[in-house]
């Protein structure tokens, strides 16, 4: 194994960094902006879930609790390998998770298809493992679906941006589409961050390309 790798590769499972059995953190148990509970393991019924990679969490956080419809949102580490990582050991990239937000939501007021929608409008699919100066395999764009209908509109609505990117010629879409196997609540101190810390860091690097009315 060499001694340096590139963050912009994945790591290989057998190489991620182990993890832990349990999580090590605990959480403040309120959402600062909603008020709702931030750690929903157990949905209320009627009530969805999203989770959606598009570069450093803590602007996609904020962006995504100011939509009607959004009753809880939290950030975490999804689509990786290593159980319960640290923030350290995500930006390493050796656990091959990306930052992600997670979306509890009424489908009564939003729809899933609207969320995936701002999803592509507010960041940039085509950037591979990288948002903006934020490069690394955490940085990914990536949708973690959590049953075959919400698939079959994140593959619809992706192919659907691709189309409009490369009439504009725009590039490739990257954004990994794949089955939600685990989420990982990040640590409280990322836990809607920008409102603990209103000068905080945003990263939204977006095309500027609106979503296609006809899809």
């Amino acid at each position: 194994m060499p001694l340096f790798r590139s963050k912009s590769a994945m790591v290989e499972p057998e190489r991620a960094v182990p993890g832990r059995a349990e999580d090590p953190f605990t959480r403040a148990d309120v959402h600062v902006v909603l008020g709702t509970p931030v750690v929903t393991e157990q949905v209320p019924p009627g009530l969805e879930v999203a989770v959606l990679g598009l570069g450093c969490f803590w602007g996609a956080e904020e962006i995504y609790w100011d939509v009607d419809g959004v009753w809880s949102t939290s950030v975490g580490y999804a689509g990786g390998y290593t159980p319960h990582p640290t923030y350290e050991e995500v930006c390493t990239g050796r656990t091959g998770h990306t930052e992600a937000v997670r979306i509890v939501f009424d489908p009564a007021r939003v729809s899933y298809a609207d969320l995936v929608r701002r999803f592509f409008e507010i960041h940039d699919p085509t950037q591979g493992m990288r948002q903006g100066n934020d490069r690394g395999t955490q940085y990914r764009s990536a949708i973690y679906t959590t049953d075959p209908a919400q698939e079959q509109v994140a593959q619809e609505l992706s192919t659907a941006y691709a189309a409009e990117l490369d009439r504009r010629g725009l590039g490739t879409v990257t954004t990994e589409i794949a089955p939600l196997e685990a989420y990982f609540y990040a640590e409280d101190a990322h836990q809607q961050y920008l409102a603990k810390n209103p000068y905080g860091y945003r990263c939204h690097a977006a095309t500027g390309v609106p979503f296609p009315t006809t899809a």
